[in-house]
C-alpha cells in the first residue's frame, strides 16, 4: 500500500492530447495549475488557477482540498523559474532550478493525503540519440535531474492527426512506464479513466473510506 500522495507525469508534443485529456472530468474533481495561462481546448469549465507559480501551486497542495490536481505545461515552471534569472551568471541557477522541480514532487508525495494524485503535463523533446524525454531548460539541468526517474508512471501523448491516445509502456525510445497489469499498450487520451485505473489498483478509494470512518 503506497503511503503518500502521488504525482504521475503526462508527456507529449504540442498538440498531443494531453489538455484535451482533462476533457471527462467533472469541476469539483480536478483543480488545474495553468502555468502558461492558456484556455483549455474544450468548453467545459474546470477549477482552474491561471499563472500558477511554484508558490501557488505549494500552497494549494498544502491545503490538499481536493484529492485530483493538474499542473498543465510543467516544463514551464521549469523555464519561468530560469527567464526570472537569465542575467545572472555561473551554475547555481541551474541546480537551484532543478532542486525547486524536486522540492515540488517531494511536496506532492510527503505533505498530501495518501489518495492524492497530481498530475504534470509536460513537453517532450528527443535527445542526441533519438530517444524521447521530459522536455527541461537544458543539458546542464539534465545532469542535475533525470526528470522521469522521479515518477512511478509516465504516460506519453501520441496522435496521428485524426485520433489520440496514451502509451503506457517504451518500445526502448520513450519514458513511458506504469505497472504491471495497470494499462493496456495503448490507451484513450481520457486522464478521467487513468486516474480511476490508478485509484482502482492501488486501493486509494477503499483507503479514503476507511480514513473517513477513522
Amino acid at each position: 500500500m503506497i503511503l503518500m500522495g502521488m504525482p504521475v507525469l503526462i508527456l507529449g508534443a504540442s498538440g498531443s492530447g494531453k489538455s484535451t485529456s482533462l476533457r471527462n472530468f467533472e469541476p469539483t474533481e480536478v483543480g488545474v495549475f495553468n502555468v502558461a495561462s492558456k484556455p483549455l481546448p474544450f468548453r467545459k469549465k474546470l477549477a482552474t488557477v491561471n499563472h500558477a507559480d511554484y508558490s501557488i501551486i505549494q500552497k494549494t497542495l498544502l491545503a490538499n482540498k481536493l484529492r485530483c490536481y493538474v499542473i498543465d505545461d510543467s516544463q514551464y515552471l521549469m523555464a519561468f523559474n530560469m527567464f526570472a534569472r537569465a542575467k545572472e551568471v555561473g551554475y547555481q541557477k541551474f541546480t537551484d532550478c532543478a532542486l525547486n522541480f524536486y522540492n515540488l514532487l517531494a511536496l506532492i508525495r510527503d505533505h498530501t493525503t495518501d489518495d492524492t494524485i497530481v498530475y504534470l503535463l509536460h513537453h517532450t523533446e528527443c535527445d542526441d540519440t533519438g530517444h524521447i524525454k521530459a522536455k527541461t531548460s537544458g543539458k546542464m539541468l539534465d545532469n542535475q535531474l533525470t526528470l522521469e526517474g522521479l515518477f512511478s508512471i509516465v504516460l506519453l501523448a501520441e496522435t496521428d492527426g485524426k485520433a489520440h491516445w496514451f502509451t503506457t509502456q517504451s518500445d526502448g525510445f520513450t519514458p513511458a512506464k506504469s505497472p504491471m497489469e495497470m494499462f493496456a499498450a495503448k490507451i484513450d487520451n481520457d486522464l478521467k479513466a487513468v486516474d480511476t485505473a490508478i485509484r482502482e489498483y492501488y486501493g486509494f478509494n477503499e483507503e479514503a473510506k476507511k480514513n473517513e470512518k477513522a
